[in-house]
């Protein structure tokens, strides 16, 4: 049978007259009661939401797809507040120094939902659950504002302190609030340092809360089955409980950038220096063992320095001794 969420999915999207979202879910009812084995059902529910596709199409003169509806500028309110925050990026994945298949995996996913109504038309829908894994600074963050500017979506950030309390039940009913935004407005939601959530396991005096917090995350997650999509990042795999791990649709793996991507990120940010004199062997040695953040750092180092010196651009010493003081740093974190 249908979830809570999915009729009121439905009931919202023919209140709103929104037929492409009454079609889509509609499409994911069918899905799921095929799964279960209610192959008449599945398929009265597909004729039923094909006949739908079809009035819209004819009322309107339509023999395509229909278009995207603008996404609303929309802002948390009320308790929402002090659990999400807001932001409309203008980030794109070309602007992110990726290694191949990793920026593959990615632009499959906004592919998938740029075309999600091809795949709705088939019972399939896109990859929506994506949990990123890697250092700090390797550019986990930065690829939710990617995502949300790639598909024109606002990116809402789950603030997880907003959510952890120590008080018996409240996190769960907060966590239910930020599931609930995540069903109703589309968006990308970015679940940021994840561990955060699973860390509280360790904490003697809050195990208990932590554990129901967890469960009902998984439960939640479980139940998602809208178009929103949900990102999750950790810097402690290790941290997270196993059963996380088979939410997801997608994990990606983000590692320290090698000496290729090293000098792609150094001429990345110093695009507007003429760098014809580095050598980018050298630099690219010096630069191994830090995250691409903190390249791009040294980078705007070396270039200040050059700027302020005089001249037109840093030569190879200048970025070598930025990255050098930026691995010294490095070591009182």
């Amino acid at each position: 049978m249908a979830t809570a969420q999915q009729l009121l999915g439905l009931i919202r999207s023919h209140a709103r007259g929104d037929e492409e979202r009454f079609h889509a879910l509609t499409l994911q009812l069918a899905a799921s009661e095929d799964r279960k084995g209610h192959k008449k059902l599945a398929g009265e529910l597909r004729n039923l939401a094909e006949e739908t596709l079809a009035k819209s199409q004819a009322t309107i003169g339509l023999r395509t797809p229909p278009t995207k509806r603008p996404t609303p500028i929309v802002a948390p309110r009320g308790e929402l507040a002090g659990l999400m925050s807001a932001a409309y990026p203008k980030t794109r994945l070309s602007h992110m120094i990726l290694d191949a298949g990793t920026a593959g995996q990615l632009k499959r996913v906004v592919e998938e939902h740029r075309r999600r109504w091809q795949l709705q038309e088939h019972g399939l829908h896109p990859r929506h659950r994506l949990l990123l894994i890697g250092p700090p600074g390797s550019g986990k963050t930065m690829t939710a504002s990617a995502l949300a500017g790639e598909l024109g979506l606002p990116l809402f950030t789950v603030l997880l302190h907003g959510v952890i309390t120590r008080f018996m039940g409240e996190s769960a009913a907060k966590l239910r609030l930020v599931f609930d935004a995540i069903a109703d407005t589309r968006g990308v939601y970015l679940f940021d340092e994840l561990d955060a959530l699973a860390a509280q396991r360790g904490n003697e005096n809050d195990v208990g809360e932590a554990r129901r917090l967890l469960n009902s995350f998984l439960q939640f997650l479980d139940e998602d089955h809208g178009e929103s999509l949900i990102v999750a990042t950790t810097n402690h795999q290790g941290l997270l409980d196993k059963a996380i791990f088979r939410r997801f649709h997608l994990l990606l793996e983000y590692r320290l950038p090698d000496r290729a991507l090293i000098a792609d990120t150094v001429r990345a940010r110093l695009a507007n220096f003429d760098l014809k004199g580095l050598d980018w062997t050298v630099v690219s040695e010096a630069g191994e063992g830090l995250s691409t953040a903190e390249i791009m750092r040294a980078a705007e180092d070396a270039a200040r320095e050059a700027v302020l010196d005089g001249h037109t651009t840093p030569d190879t010493q200048q970025v070598v001794t930025a990255l050098h003081n930026r691995k010294s740093a490095l070591r009182f974190l």
